[in-house]
């Protein structure tokens, strides 16, 4: 695509955008008295126009019906998060018995790794991502802790090259067949939250299966990010936030993905609750759990209704929108963004560096971006001027220009703002 940084080109791309009309249901903080540009999609998405109307008919129906909402809410709260599963397969390529929302993200990766990290004296190890998000790491260790094994000894941390920012595909690859004979479990970031380096998840799992170990991905980053196939990549279980791109609200609720072929091993070790027993004989409360033949058997409380209302608002205009559309644009915008700092650079002696990958295999909507030379000031002249990113220590602001809501003309004017903040 031949780029142009002029607002006269952006207005003509926002112009041809096929969900030009999305951006439109959601709500932008304002500052100077006109909308924000916003570029912190990945960390807190934007709340949809309709969360209030969905999270208000549930208070409605609780002040109507009282406990017998379960049954007579106009979406009855005993099946609420049945509804979840058609679309949200949808958005990260399964099958719908393979899906299911519950919990937070870091609790569910928790519950996740006691089904399927089950060291042994031969298979012990869990490779990861070095620098992965501090929750993953703070998870694994702990997990490796509760099977008495020392971290030192059983986590396997791939990190990049001196020098570089970004992990070698080649060394992902080299580790697990180097500790092929002790991986028990791959358990990586689908995308890394610093540097927005998209994994090679396809190639992970095949390669983690060829070596006898289980793969799993926290998909915080990448859900309503990507376009996922966990199903057809064989991956076996993956957990994900709905509070960054899928736009469902802060500390909104998590999914869950198990693959078919897990759900029905009665070996399978789970921590069980009430809600994950078979539901056709739950309520004769009687010993002995059952589980569901779905991902629902991992299920441990019942729904959180009012926070499944916020994310049903989301789901929603993702099951409208489509992954195939937003993943198009995300190429296109993200481009553009990319154009832009490369403008701005030819301009500059002590140049500002994207460390996400140029390969727009490797990324998805999100540029992280080196300040060199500058501290936190330069961050600050841009909130100030109306744009919201991220800074992470001890230089990089993050910037996501987000397909569903972003804009061309949103790209432009970071540009502009950006430039005079140098």
């Amino acid at each position: 695509m031949n780029y142009e940084n002029t607002l006269e080109f952006a207005k003509q791309q926002d112009a041809a955008d096929p969900l030009k009309s999305y951006r439109s249901m959601f709500y932008f903080p304002m500052m100077h008295g006109r909308e924000t540009v916003y570029f912190t999609g990945n960390s807190l998405g934007l709340q949809p126009k309709t969360t209030q109307d969905y999270v208000l008919n549930e208070l409605e129906d609780w002040a109507t019906y009282g406990v017998e909402g379960h049954f007579h809410a106009r979406k009855p709260w005993l099946s609420y998060h049945e509804q979840f599963a058609a679309p949200v397969a949808k958005i990260v390529g399964a099958t719908p018995e393979e899906v299911v929302v519950m919990n937070q993200l870091t609790v569910n990766l928790h519950l996740l790794l006691v089904s399927f990290y089950r060291p042994t004296k031969t298979r012990y190890k869990i490779l990861c991502e070095a620098k992965a998000f501090p929750s993953d790491q703070y998870a694994i260790e702990s997990q490796v802790k509760f099977h008495n094994l020392r971290p030192e000894d059983a986590v396997i941390e791939i990190a990049a090259r001196e020098g570089e920012h970004c992990i070698r595909h080649e060394d992902i690859m080299e580790a697990i067949e180097k500790h092929h004979e002790s991986l028990a479990v791959i358990m990586i970031g689908g995308v890394n939250y610093y540097n927005g380096q998209v994994f090679d998840m396809e190639a992970i799992t095949e390669a983690g299966h060829q070596a006898g170990a289980l793969v799993g991905f926290d998909l915080a980053h990448a859900a309503g990010n990507l376009k996922l196939e966990l199903h057809n990549w064989n991956v076996d279980f993956a957990c994900w936030c709905s509070y960054k791109y899928l736009n469902s609200g802060p500390g909104g609720v998590s999914g869950v993905f198990i693959n078919r072929r897990h759900l029905n091993n009665p070996g399978i070790i789970r921590f069980a609750g009430w809600w994950g027993h078979d539901k056709a004989s739950r309520f004769k409360m009687e010993k002995g759990f059952v589980p569901m033949p779905t991902a629902e058997a991992w299920q441990m409380s019942n729904a959180p209704v009012l926070s499944m209302a916020a994310h049903k608002a989301a789901v929603d205009i993702f099951d409208a929108a489509g992954m195939d559309a937003l993943v198009a644009k995300t190429e296109k915008l993200t481009g553009y963004l990319e154009f832009v700092i490369d403008e701005i650079n030819k301009g500059l002696e002590q140049k500002l560096e994207i460390i996400t990958p140029r390969d727009k295999k490797q990324r998805g909507c999100q540029l992280s971006i080196v300040a060199h030379g500058r501290g936190k000031d330069l961050f600050n002249k841009l909130t100030e001027a109306g744009v919201i990113s991220d800074w992470r220590e001890p230089n990089v602001i993050r910037c996501a220009p987000v397909p569903l809501y972003n804009s061309f003309e949103d790209v432009f004017r970071f540009g502009e703002i950006l430039k005079g903040a140098l």
